[in-house]
């Protein structure tokens, strides 16, 4: 079959278009699915590089999302027959992650566990589906899981023009959240406007963290005038500190990653003064792909799709990816 397939770590270089790579056969309690469709995810950048402490076990075909129809089911396999539409949840219970500790989405077909599948509904796209685990999944558990956001609160969100930032846009959107975005360029300031934030920042040009100050007044000790509700911030390094600036007390401040460094400078003063609350979200459940499935079907969520790219051109959507050039997803078709 064709793949693109890892083949020692390095840089996307290392990544090589194959057309002979050896078909999965079915095991018992599994499918062989024919992919259908696949999104890239920052995620997939650090495994081509090599992450300290994760031995992958090389030669891999990457890609942690992706979405297609069941070709083949093993014994012990209920409930799933060929031709069934299924998202994947990337995470196998037992081996780990798709793409890294076994063979991802980059290929015309993938061996996946019966547990990781998700029934697709008629009107979610292939493309749609693939998009959503590791970055609208995320967002997801983040904001609507844990019950962060409420309607009308003032949310500024760092990042909002990848994966995770784009759902977060919308899912706090469709909150009734007043948004403010912040960018890296004016074409993704104007794609963000387009998008329906309230109000974006080229943190370029702008300090982000002033540029809140100035517009909602600086936060106060005493009572719970100035400043933003919350501040959604999975980038982490030199943002950290200008954020802890810019919350109102009793705000809030979301994590799931640190893009930009995870030992960021602190001051905790912050913290206790205007009583901060600093939620971490880890990862993604079924619960939550489930969720943003019925929301496509219903109309109600369009995940952002910048690119949609054949096998052979996969390692350039990569690219787009490692370089920040993208605008939401990045899905490739095999």
């Amino acid at each position: 079959m064709k793949a693109v397939v890892l083949e020692k770590h390095g840089g996307l270089d290392q990544l090589k278009y194959v057309t002979d790579f050896p078909d999965p056969r079915v095991v018992e309690g599994h499918v062989v699915i024919r992919v259908k469709a696949t999104s890239f995810n920052y995620h997939d950048v650090f495994t081509v590089r090599g992450m300290p402490g994760i031995k992958v076990p090389l030669p891999m075909i990457i890609g942690l999302d992706m979405a297609g129809e069941i070709l083949e089911a093993g014994s012990g396999v209920s409930g799933w027959r060929p031709g069934d539409r299924v998202l994947v949840n990337p995470l196998n219970k037992q081996k780990g992650l798709m793409g890294e500790m076994m063979h991802g989405g980059l290929a015309e077909k993938c061996l996946v566990a019966e547990h990781q599948l998700i029934r697709m509904p008629d009107k979610v796209s292939f493309e749609e589906a693939a998009s959503l685990p590791v970055a609208y999944g995320t967002a997801h558990r983040m904001i609507v899981t844990h019950d962060t956001i409420r309607k009308s609160d003032k949310v500024l969100i760092l990042g909002a023009s990848g994966g995770v930032g784009t759902g977060c846009v919308l899912l706090a959107k469709l909150l009734g959240a007043e948004v403010i975005a912040c960018a890296s360029s004016e074409d993704k300031v104007q794609r963000l406007k387009d998008l329906g934030a309230h109000y974006v920042i080229n943190y370029k040009e702008t300090d982000f963290s002033r540029w809140a100050v100035d517009k909602y007044g600086k936060p106060q000790r005493r009572t719970y005038e100035g400043g933003v509700d919350v501040v959604i911030n999975f980038t982490g390094g030199d943002t950290w500190a200008p954020t802890l600036r810019c919350v109102k007390r009793g705000g809030k401040i979301l994590v799931c990653g640190a893009t930009a460094g995870h030992d960021p400078k602190e001051d905790l003063r912050y913290i206790w003064s205007f009583e901060l609350k600093v939620i971490g979200s880890n990862s993604f459940y079924d619960e939550n792909l489930r969720a943003l499935l019925d929301m496509i079907q219903r109309r109600e969520l369009k995940p952002v799709i910048d690119e949609v790219l054949p096998l052979e051109r996969a390692a350039e959507g990569l690219r787009l990816i490692e370089s920040r050039e993208v605008f939401g997803k990045v899905v490739v078709t095999p």
